[in-house]
């Protein structure tokens, strides 16, 4: 993951184009990556200015999840939740489904959180406008969802896992900024946390936690959306050619898709996903037209 320029008045290893490493996410003092919330005024508007970043408020993004999901079940309004003014009550009632439709097809439905910052959309462990916790029981995030739906109908903690493992599988988001990434990844990392030890008791084994880990990892990608590339990826291809007295002639051809907006003729590093139920990988790309 690249791009913690935020951070780069600490100099080396914080520039736009720095990989991001473990190093890089903790110092001396602590916690160096910080969510946007605790970033100071100006580096939000720079943010904002620079790459267009806005971070929605929860009762926002539950307004837009119920819309997706009264579509899903055919209801008027969404069955996890009544909406009131910048909020919402949560329905305590186990989730019912229509005819025709299980728990386990909504478990199924594959759902991606585009330019998704700290995926606030896909879980919803604090408001990412305030900075305020919002209890397990509340969240409305498109994978917390998809986790009370596994919690209901399930009870035995090998069942539970084989379904929460099909969750974060249809669970998708991609950004840009590769410290909203990690932040987005470790909040999807800590969501398996929160619902297991709600469930169970207990915090969840390494070797579960690893294979939740690498579902993330896959799932939650960094993309320049506009191109479907690694971000600066997109390279201009110089050449020179020598003639018989010692002259030469420099060449240089700009990325072609770069030049006529065509996401399909980048020669940037093209961004490649997991479809975990034929075990393969894709080019992101490659699903536009599907």
């Amino acid at each position: 993951m690249y791009g913690v320029y935020t951070y780069r008045e600490l100099g080396e290893g914080y520039t736009e184009w720095d990989e991001i490493k473990p190093e890089s996410i903790l110092g001396e003092n602590g916690l160096i990556l910080r969510p946007r919330v605790n970033k100071s005024k100006a580096e939000q508007e720079y943010r904002s200015r620079d790459k267009a970043e806005v971070f929605t408020a929860a009762w926002i993004c539950n307004k837009q999840n119920n819309l997706i999901d009264s579509a899903w079940f055919d209801y008027e309004s969404s069955p996890f939740n009544k909406e009131t003014e910048e909020g919402w009550e949560t329905n305590l009632e186990p989730i019912s489904f229509p005819a025709g439709k299980t728990w386990q097809d909504y478990v199924k439905d594959t759902r991606l959180e585009m330019a998704c910052g700290e995926a606030p959309y896909l879980v919803s462990r604090y408001n990412v406008v305030s900075g305020e916790d919002i209890d397990i029981k509340d969240r409305i995030g498109i994978l917390d969802r998809k986790l009370r739906v596994v919690g209901e109908n399930t009870s035995e903690e090998a069942e539970w896992f084989e379904w929460a493992i099909i969750a974060y599988q249809n669970t998708y988001g991609f950004e840009w900024q590769g410290d909203n990434l990690v932040l987005a990844r470790e909040a999807l990392v800590y969501t398996f946390f929160d619902y297991y030890s709600a469930k169970f008791g207990t915090m969840p084994t390494k070797a579960l936690t690893r294979k939740i880990a690498e579902i993330v990892s896959w799932n939650l990608w960094q993309m320049d959306g506009l191109k479907g590339v690694v971000p600066g990826s997109c390279h201009a291809d110089v050449s020179e050619e020598f003639d018989l007295f010692g002259g030469s002639t420099t060449t240089t051809v700009e990325c072609q898709g770069c030049k006529e907006d065509n996401i399909y003729k980048h020669n940037g590093v093209y961004c490649k996903i997991k479809d975990w139920e034929k075990g393969k990988t894709v080019k992101f790309i490659d699903l536009l037209n599907k």
